[in-house]
């Protein structure tokens, strides 16, 4: 199934945002929140393991049931999960398109990874 992926901050984000590397960042950065209805259709439960699949890049996350989204769309935090299926293209104004991105959502058995992984994995190294 395909959603559009909107990020943006979260009161936990922001709180995490200094100790990137801390449990409750990677919790937050890695939820993927969706309606109930979308959910059901993908055959997930809170906290199933999802790939989400982008033009730019594919991650593990975790579903989070939210039922102020409207189906077909998909909140993630700012974070380095985010990132690595956004584009990084800022067409000169130094901000990512972070509002129009789409994805296809899979079920995945595999593991999250943590956040020093993923800045490995992005050509960088962790904070």
């Amino acid at each position: 199934m395909k959603f559009h992926m909107i990020t943006g901050r979260t009161v936990k984000q922001g709180e995490g945002v200094e100790r990137k590397l801390s449990a409750d960042y990677k919790r937050e950065t890695s939820a993927c929140r969706m309606n109930p209805l979308d959910m059901m259709d993908l055959g997930l439960n809170e906290g199933s393991h999802i790939k989400l699949i982008s033009s730019y890049g594919e991650v593990v996350m975790r579903a989070v049931e939210d039922k102020t989204l409207t189906s077909g769309m998909i909140f993630i935090a700012y974070g380095p999960y985010c990132n690595v299926i956004t584009s990084h293209d800022t067409h000169g104004t130094g901000m990512p398109d972070y509002k129009s991105t789409f994805v296809r959502i899979e079920s995945t058995d595999e593991d999250l990874k943590t956040v020093e992984e993923l800045f490995k994995d992005m050509g960088g190294r962790a904070p």
